[in-house]
């Protein structure tokens, strides 16, 4: 599961990118069962522009490019200050113009919204987390004609999350780091039976790897189902049916909203796995949206209720990858740090 079906559209500032696996790696059952409207993707999909094209995530790692600057804060900025619900006259911490109340006003604002506004806050900022960690544990640290030289920049992750430096937002970033792994985490435990189904096959191009790739795949869902501290999600949308419904649409044209904003990114490498990153969280919280729909599906034949397009399925699995490389590369800044010490 490591191509990418990415599409390009001309526009002013950049182009589309959407995730999706090769064709030839899911059934072909699954991949032309439609969709009913209750089953909506989070994020935007696109894998049938003529000018889409794949790409081999192994050969384009996420790492740090350059990237950074007003550039990249106006796209940060935009996705917190469009999509988290924030009224306009409450200022982030360490946004431009935030006044000297070192936050407080935004976090009392946060403390008073409902469980459901609060998470999905945490969430971006998690993914905003992560992507940082990525960008800081493969720094370019030598670019010579002669080598390239990748490794954990400690100085630039200590920009990004040390208390001091932050004004005590860097530990708040990690926290929530650690939020969208358990949330993830939680989505591929619930997601087990739809892999399961016998009809459901992975076809890898080798006829002899297909039933061990499967095997494989279900034994990673099973260790995540055996993990025993998930994240309990029932006290999302548990109030009333109405508006617990219009609220998921709120969900899911935020994270359509964020997937167009990412399309503005200038540097295409940190645009893929952006994408990327963001319709595998989308396609998370659309799996915890529909436990009751997963737990109906038949054992076999094809499933109207809940469904999962080839492009959600290697989103979820990447971007839960990079989260727990996210996961791992803190412990290893944390064992630099006191060494260093």
């Amino acid at each position: 599961m490591t191509y990418l079906h990415l599409v390009t559209h001309t526009r002013a500032l950049s182009a589309t990118a959407v995730c999706s696996l090769n064709t030839s790696t899911i059934s072909n059952p699954f991949h032309e069962e439609i969709l009913p409207e209750k089953n909506l993707p989070m994020a935007p999909t696109d894998i049938y522009s003529p000018d889409a094209e794949y790409v081999d995530l192994l050969l384009n790692p996420e790492r740090y490019t350059g990237y950074k600057g007003p550039d990249a804060w106006k796209i940060w900025n935009s996705i917190y200050e469009e999509n988290c619900f924030k009224p306009q006259n409450v200022k982030r911490p360490l946004a431009s113009g935030r006044g000297d109340d070192e936050g407080h006003t935004f976090y009392k604002w946060l403390k008073g919204v409902c469980v459901e506004k609060r998470a999905f806050y945490r969430l971006i900022s998690g993914l905003h987390a992560s992507i940082n960690i990525h960008l800081s544990a493969r720094y370019l640290l030598q670019d010579t004609w002669s080598e390239k030289r990748w490794g954990p920049n400690v100085t630039e992750f200590q920009q990004r999350f040390d208390e001091v430096l932050t004004r005590g937002e860097g530990p708040r970033r990690l926290k929530n780091l650690y939020f969208l792994y358990l949330i993830e985490l939680r989505a591929l435990s619930k997601v087990l039976p739809f892999f399961e189904r016998p009809g459901f096959q992975l076809y890898t191009g080798n006829e002899g790897q297909d039933a061990e790739m499967k095997d494989l795949l279900l034994e990673i869902l099973h260790l995540a189902k055996s993990f025993p501290l998930h994240f309990d999600e029932n006290s999302f949308f548990a109030g009333n049916k109405k508006e617990a419904a219009k609220l998921k649409e709120e969900f899911r044209l935020h994270f359509k909203n964020i997937s167009k904003i990412m399309d503005c990114v200038g540097c295409f490498k940190c645009r893929l796995w952006g994408k990327l990153q963001t319709q595998g969280l989308g396609t998370a919280l659309k799996i915890l949206f529909s436990e009751n729909l997963i737990e109906k599906m038949p054992e076999s034949g094809p499933s109207y209720g809940f469904q999962l397009t080839r492009q959600e399925i290697v989103a979820l699995f990447n971007a839960f990858g990079r989260v727990s490389t996210s996961v791992k590369e803190l412990e290893n800044f944390r064992n630099i740090l006191q060494n260093m010490r």
